[in-house]
C-alpha cells in the first residue's frame, strides 16, 4: 500500500520536516535553558514556550490556509505574514 495515497510532495516532506526541527530545537532550548515557565500574555493566558509553538503553528497553518483559499499560490505573502505572527506570539502572548 505504501504512502502514495498521500501525495508526498517536497513542499509537504519540508513541512513535516520544519515541524519535527522545531520540537528538537525547543527541546534542546528547555535542555540547555530549563526554565520555561508560564507567563501572561496580552491575552491573560499563562503559556510557556511549548504553548506558544503550538499557538503559533496552529495560527500559521490557518493563514496559510486562509491565503489558499482567498489569493491562491505563490504562498510568501502567507510565509512573511507567517512568520510576523510567530515572532508576535513568542514576544507577548
Amino acid at each position: 500500500m505504501g504512502l502514495s495515497w498521500m501525495a508526498w510532495t517536497w513542499p509537504t516532506a519540508a513541512f513535516f520536516i520544519f515541524i519535527a526541527l522545531c520540537l528538537v530545537a525547543m527541546a534542546i532550548w528547555e535542555w540547555r535553558q530549563p526554565g520555561g515557565a508560564p507567563r501572561r500574555g496580552v491575552l491573560g493566558l499563562d503559556t510557556t514556550r511549548g504553548d506558544r509553538l503550538f499557538i503559533t503553528l496552529l495560527g500559521s497553518a490557518f493563514i496559510f490556509l486562509g491565503w489558499l483559499g482567498f489569493l491562491g499560490t505563490p504562498l510568501w505573502g502567507a510565509l512573511v505574514i507567517s512568520l510576523a505572527y510567530g515572532f508576535v506570539v513568542f514576544r507577548w502572548v
